[in-house]
């Protein structure tokens, strides 16, 4: 038996002991310790049982069940969470991170400071370990270990989605709580479907369970840190962050929440077309160019900005940003595509909620509606003129979430039966008229993937919103204004 040699009361020394965890399961790590355990003495119960046994068995520390942290002492909380191989080989983050169970009752009673939430995940030594189906926990291969300090900009975007989420219960709406509620912190559904509902302060409905979890999004970027730094250990506790595109100052958030900020950016530009905004910042524009809107929108946003997500607080919460055009008549012509469904990720995933789907289902949506206005002088004679009207943010409503699963499911018959051709399909259509539906991307109509069932070349879909939800959904922002705003007889 070694001794094991760490300091519980320093978080630099727990975390420097884990390295002997690494490339190795946590039954061959522990059993280099203490050849008096076998292997089959580690019994993990559950993914969070994992990190317990972490805990036990390998750092000789006994967990404690508590309101703080693992590790009392050093103020250090133990997350061991899954990473999944792609089929390119590809490591990428398989879920987002539970932190703390909600307490309906008694999280209501507690600022964000004094949160368990806030005790327990301020500091945390997250352990990432591969996930291989069918094989037992202790036997799974760990990989990379992060010392992660919530701290900076990031620690007030999370206190102001914990304050959100707080609110709606307040208001009596824990049943209605949603993951795309928030930027950074979610309020994540726990349990399965039909488990009983949990008693709330401020309503007689009952509410599914939930828990405070980092969003899927945000846990890529600690992942793409790791990746960033080229080492299997590493931390942001002494690093300062730079090169970063941000588009909201930590000054900015001290004041204002980061979707007022937004909007009020957006809005110096209202009434405006995308020829009068590109002249405000020099930019050329050619009419012909399809995404000229989605170019005016990112620019208003920042000048650095290729891609909406190539801002940090945009990659970290996982919002979509999309623009969308009314006509005079309120009608939505165009329909709004999302990515390429990965079929290999709808055959590997059994639960809905962990599928991809349900992260962009669950997002926070920032739409930005340009309006066409009717305009006969020449220089508009050829295109239709469209004002910047509003921006507004939008989560898919509880009720309408069913509806969403049941698309979901419906995309894994196909492809878990491999009726992926085009003639053996029942995949929704837009004339189904049922919000959503499946079809390639205009630009990737020819282009092939391959079945995971049968292994055969099969045409490359996307997930679509119809264009009368999308109607539908900016209908309900403008609310009161909509019939005047369209002059709708």
């Amino acid at each position: 038996m070694k001794e094991r040699i760490y300091d519980p009361n320093n978080a630099k020394s727990i975390f420097q002991f884990s390295k002997d965890l690494l490339h190795r399961s946590l039954a061959e790590a522990v059993c280099a310790i203490d050849d008096s355990i076998k292997a089959e003495d580690i019994v993990c119960n559950g993914k969070g049982g994992l990190g317990q046994m972490v805990e036990k068995y390998y750092y000789g520390y006994e967990p404690n069940s508590d309101s703080g942290p693992d590790f009392r002492e050093a103020g250090v909380e133990l997350k061991t969470t899954p990473l999944k191989k792609l089929a390119n080989e590809e490591l990428a983050i398989k879920e987002r991170l539970v932190c703390d169970m909600i307490d309906f009752c008694d999280v209501v009673k507690r600022p964000f400071e004094e949160s368990f939430f806030y005790k327990k995940s301020l500091l945390m030594l997250i352990l990432f370990y591969l996930h291989v189906a069918g094989k037992d926990l202790r036997d799974l291969e760990f990989l990379y270990s992060v010392l992660w300090k919530l701290k900076d900009k990031d620690l007030l975007i999370i206190k102001r989605d914990y304050e959100t989420i707080i609110d709606k219960i307040k208001a009596g709406k824990a049943h209605e709580l949603s993951e795309g509620d928030t930027m950074y912190l979610g309020a994540c559904r726990k349990g399965k479907k039909g488990d009983p509902l949990r008693k709330q302060p401020f309503s007689d409905i009952g509410a599914p369970k939930r828990a405070f979890a980092l969003k899927t999004s945000y846990m890529r970027t600690i992942l793409e840190f790791v990746r960033t730094e080229k080492k299997d250990m590493v931390t942001n506790t002494d690093i300062v962050t730079e090169n970063e595109i941000e588009l909201v100052a930590e000054e900015e958030l001290k004041k204002s929440s980061f979707e007022d900020v937004l909007t009020e950016r957006f809005m110096q530009f209202k009434g405006q077309d995308y020829r009068e905004i590109a002249g405000s910042f020099k930019m050329e524009v050619n009419v012909n160019d399809k995404s000229k809107y989605a170019r005016i929108a990112k620019r208003i946003l920042s000048e650095k900005l290729k891609e909406f997500d190539d801002a940090e607080e945009i990659k970290k919460s996982g919002i979509i940003a999309k623009t969308v055009r009314i006509e005079t008549n309120g009608k939505i012509r165009e329909s709004m595509s999302f990515e390429n469904i990965n079929y290999d990720e709808i055959a590997d995933t059994e639960d809905w909620i962990d599928s991809r789907w349900y992260e962009i289902a669950t997002s926070r949506f920032m739409f930005i509606v340009f309006r066409a206005v009717p305009d006969t002088s020449k220089e508009w004679e050829n295109e239709k003129r469209y004002v910047l009207d509003r921006v507004f943010f939008w989560t898919m409503p509880a009720e309408e979430l069913d509806r969403a699963e049941e698309y979901w499911n419906n995309i894994k018959e196909n492809v878990t039966s491999d009726t992926l051709t085009d003639e053996d399909n029942t995949f929704w259509k837009m004339t189904d008229r049922k919000d959503f539906h499946v079809r390639p991307k205009a630009q990737t109509a020819a282009d092939k993937c391959k079945s995971p069932v049968s292994g055969v070349d099969v045409p490359k879909k996307a997930y679509w919103f119809n264009n009368d939800y999308i109607q539908e959904i900016v209908k309900h922002a403008y609310a009161d204004e909509w019939q005047k705003t369209f002059e709708i007889k």
